[in-house]
């Protein structure tokens, strides 16, 4: 068979077409249309989310809030009325009550006014001292006190001149010390030289301080 060369030409023209158009008929086959829209794939890199919490918080956001921050006062329950403030009126107490008679006591002193002299004792058949004759006129009566005027008052309770009575104590601190006998008069053994004596309290002395046994 002899083949020219228009004929060969032509054998590779439909080389070439038929290639291209199986592959239209293929994109255009029935049951497929064409689209018009463009797709278009799109690589995201991979994405790191955090979430937050308050493990995560800014220490330095921390330390301010520690700073600020205070706390509300306790809610105390309201509590019971409080109970009435006693009254800043003090009242004194009464003197205590003598144990013993005062005007027998005034009455056993009074023996020896003018009779036992002034001196260091404590016994008529010597001398009596100031401290001397109230000791021995109050053992009399089973009332045992020692020596020295400011002994023998701290053991009685101080009380007003309005509620002395006889049988009570006169004392000058540190000096003197005698027995009153309820109507403004002392009975003492005042000094040297001297005997015991009832008389009024001296006033140069200034007042005394009156003392129940």
């Amino acid at each position: 068979m002899t083949v020219t060369r228009k004929t060969a030409a032509g054998c590779a023209i439909a080389a070439l077409i038929v290639p291209v158009a199986a592959t239209a008929a293929y994109a255009f086959a029935p049951g497929a249309p064409a689209s018009s829209t463009h797709t278009v794939s799109l690589v995201v890199a991979p994405q790191t989310y955090t979430v937050a919490s308050a493990a995560q918080e800014p220490s330095t956001t921390r330390a301010v809030f520690d700073v600020l921050y205070t706390p509300p006062a306790p809610v105390v329950e309201p509590s019971a009325a409080p109970a009435a403030a006693a009254s800043s009126t003090t009242t004194a107490a009464p003197a205590p009550t003598q144990e013993f008679s005062g005007d027998a006591v005034v009455a056993y002193a009074q023996t020896f006014v003018g009779v036992v002299p002034y001196g260091w004792g404590a016994d008529p058949s010597d001398s009596f001292g100031c401290d001397g004759l109230v000791q021995y006129v109050y053992g009399h009566f089973g009332i045992s006190l020692p020596r020295g005027a400011d002994n023998q008052a701290a053991l009685g309770t101080v009380i007003s001149a309005d509620e002395a009575r006889a049988g009570d104590l006169v004392w000058w601190p540190g000096r003197h010390i005698g027995i009153w006998d309820g109507a403004g008069g002392i009975i003492d053994s005042p000094d040297w030289g001297r005997y015991v004596e009832h008389h009024a309290p001296w006033a140069s002395s200034g007042p005394p301080i009156f003392i129940r046994l």
